[in-house]
Protein backbone atom coordinates (compact mmCIF):
# COMPACT_ATOMS: atom_id res chain seq x y z
CA UNK A 1 0.00 0.00 0.00
CA UNK A 2 2.87 1.99 0.50
CA UNK A 3 4.04 2.22 -2.97
CA UNK A 4 0.27 3.37 -3.78
CA UNK A 5 0.69 6.25 -1.89
CA UNK A 6 3.73 7.17 -2.85
CA UNK A 7 2.73 7.17 -6.48
CA UNK A 8 -0.08 8.96 -5.69
CA UNK A 9 2.05 12.06 -4.02
CA UNK A 10 4.46 11.94 -7.20
CA UNK A 11 1.40 12.19 -9.08
CA UNK A 12 0.57 14.97 -7.69
CA UNK A 13 3.18 16.77 -7.43
CA UNK A 14 4.24 16.26 -10.76
CA UNK A 15 0.37 17.93 -11.68
CA UNK A 16 1.15 20.86 -9.75
CA UNK A 17 4.52 21.43 -11.41
CA UNK A 18 2.69 21.12 -14.80
CA UNK A 19 -0.01 23.48 -13.51
CA UNK A 20 2.58 26.36 -12.42
CA UNK A 21 4.54 26.18 -16.06
CA UNK A 22 0.85 26.53 -18.01
CA UNK A 23 0.08 29.27 -15.50
CA UNK A 24 3.93 30.75 -15.93
CA UNK A 25 3.71 31.08 -19.58
CA UNK A 26 0.75 32.29 -19.99
CA UNK A 27 1.81 35.32 -18.24
CA UNK A 28 5.08 35.33 -20.14
CA UNK A 29 3.15 34.98 -23.53
CA UNK A 30 0.74 37.53 -22.38
CA UNK A 31 3.38 40.19 -21.51
CA UNK A 32 5.44 39.53 -24.17
CA UNK A 33 3.04 39.51 -27.43
CA UNK A 34 -0.68 42.04 -27.62
CA UNK A 35 -3.98 40.78 -27.94
CA UNK A 36 -4.15 41.17 -31.17
CA UNK A 37 -1.16 39.52 -32.59
CA UNK A 38 -2.06 36.20 -30.36
CA UNK A 39 -5.64 36.34 -32.46
CA UNK A 40 -3.92 37.16 -35.68
CA UNK A 41 -3.84 34.03 -38.67
CA UNK A 42 -0.99 35.21 -40.36
CA UNK A 43 -0.69 31.74 -41.60
CA UNK A 44 -4.24 31.11 -42.17
CA UNK A 45 -4.33 34.32 -45.00
CA UNK A 46 -1.29 33.04 -46.36
CA UNK A 47 -2.34 29.47 -47.29
CA UNK A 48 -5.76 31.44 -48.56
CA UNK A 49 -3.91 33.25 -50.99
CA UNK A 50 -1.63 30.30 -52.50
CA UNK A 51 -5.08 27.69 -52.50
CA UNK A 52 -6.05 26.75 -55.46
CA UNK A 53 -9.45 24.90 -56.08
CA UNK A 54 -10.51 22.64 -59.07
CA UNK A 55 -13.46 21.35 -59.59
Amino acid sequence: MLIWNLAEYVAWALSAVLGAYIVIDWFRTDSRYSEEQLTSSHEGQIEAMTEQHEL
